[in-house]
């Protein structure tokens, strides 16, 4: 299947956003970091520079602007997709599929989805 017809047939709208991100895989106290690149109600595709396997589970933490403070949510997330990338750039670009997030997470990334938030 195309990936443009693809992207047409998803449930949940994506939205482009440039936020740091902070995460660690599995059990591990070691923090990598990241990019969104953009998100949804489902899920996020992230860049990092660290390369992990599909199936990989992390816990995200995701930073954004709040005003005059910097706000945050958490969500643990499943690797789905890997891609490599080079050029200006190098390393991976994954698609993550939410496994879990609390209520008022699950709030605050809608607040930024419906750019009530200054993402």
């Amino acid at each position: 299947m195309e990936r443009s017809s693809y992207r047409d047939k998803r449930k949940y709208p994506q939205f482009l956003l440039e936020l740091p991100l902070e995460y660690q895989v599995g059990n591990t106290r070691n923090v990598s970091g990241g990019l969104v690149v953009n998100v949804s109600e489902t899920g996020l595709l992230i860049r990092s520079v660290t390369d992990m396997a599909i199936g990989t589970r992390i816990e995200i933490t995701v930073l954004f602007p709040n005003g005059y403070e910097l706000g945050s949510f958490k969500v643990s997330a499943e690797l789905i997709r890997k891609d490599s990338r080079e050029g200006n750039w190098k390393g991976y670009e994954y698609g993550l599929r939410f496994l879990q997030m609390s209520e008022e997470d699950n709030q605050q990334l809608k607040q930024i989805i419906g750019g009530q938030l200054a993402a």
